[in-house]
């Protein structure tokens, strides 16, 4: 018999806040043609761009999480102190250690709280908020933060036609903690190595730093090969988010995907056959494409607009360079 006395946590987990941050700078498509090739129609049509935010020098990938967490936090009703662990996920905070969480919990006045940081690409929200849950239900912490932020403003190539006008910055954060009830589903995620070649930075550090390549390196991707994977297997996941769920697509309120293009996002409402009364969120028009941060961002601003509110039923899922993805159904806050 084991001397090892069993976990004890809550009996459930639910997102109990959010919070989101984008920088002041707005820029429209008229300065991403500028460096490429190309015309606002063109932008707007393969992707459904109009604008996206770019950080200044002082919004950095901490600063930009403090703004989001003090929301996320004060919307929770809870106080900074009571955080028992940090979780951020980005792939644009370049010192490799410590990690930036341990930097975020410091600032937000967070006591001694467990701290790290994923690297999961636009399907790092889903696994921080799955890695949350865990945490909880298993007794490790009370309430947990999440944080999906990026400056992928300065993973972008502006001279690359086929994504200098994609990208965007911002900080997106939850509060998750104890519930009585499921509020956020079973989580369907996964990878696809043999893919990672469709996503990926352009070259690794080292040869930047050894100068065997002179522009620093950026984001690219086979933009085509996403868009199918991203459509045909991510409805798929979905589908699967929602049976794990034991809900069916009449049961939902509100789609959040990851906001990448409009192209697919609209591809996977077809194909999930959504019904009318559901809510999608859009937020890559004015946003672009912010990796771990478009799933909290537009989660807040589907709840401060109106279109969503507490209560509502919501499938989110990420999908990204990996190839990577996490679905599930929540409850929101």
């Amino acid at each position: 018999m084991s001397k090892i006395k069993p976990s004890k946590g809550a009996p459930y987990a639910r997102i109990m806040g959010v919070g989101g941050y984008r920088p002041t700078r707005v820029v429209p498509n008229e300065v991403i043609l500028e460096t490429i090739d190309s015309s606002d129609e063109w932008i707007r049509s393969r992707s459904g761009i109009a604008t996206r935010h770019w950080a200044s020098p002082e919004e950095t990938v901490t600063a930009m999480s403090v703004e989001a967490s003090g929301k996320a936090i004060a919307d929770a009703g809870i106080t900074p102190e009571q955080i028992g662990g940090v979780i951020v996920s980005t792939v644009s905070h370049f010192k490799q250690t410590p990690a930036v969480a341990t930097e975020i919990a410091d600032r937000i006045g967070a006591v001694k709280p467990a701290a790290f940081d994923i690297s999961a690409g636009c399907a790092g929200f889903g696994y921080g908020l799955t890695l949350a849950k865990g945490m909880i239900v298993e007794g490790s912490a009370e309430y947990v933060l999440v944080i999906g932020v990026e400056r992928l403003s300065d993973l972008t190539d502006l001279e690359d036609r086929a994504t200098a006008f994609l990208f965007g910055d911002g900080a997106g954060a939850v509060v998750v903690g104890p519930a009585n009830e499921p509020a956020i589903g079973p989580t369907v995620w996964g990878s696809e190595g043999d893919k990672s070649e469709t996503i990926k930075q352009t070259v690794p550090w080292t040869d930047y730093r050894e100068g065997s390549v002179d522009k620093f390196p950026a984001i690219t991707q086979e933009g085509q090969a996403v868009f199918r994977w991203a459509v045909f297997e991510m409805a798929k996941v979905a589908q699967q988010a929602l049976d794990a769920a034991g809900i069916s697509v009449a049961d939902l309120d509100v789609f959040i995907p990851h906001q990448a293009n409009m192209r697919i996002i609209d591809s996977m409402v077809k194909t999930l056959k959504l019904p009318e009364h559901v809510t999608v969120a859009r937020d890559v028009e004015t946003t672009g494409n912010t990796s771990a941060a478009s799933i909290p961002l537009a989660m807040e601003r589907l709840l401060a607009t109106g279109q969503a509110k507490s209560g509502d039923t919501a499938l989110v899922i990420g999908f990204g360079a990996g190839l990577v993805y996490a679905a599930t159904v929540v409850t929101l806050p």
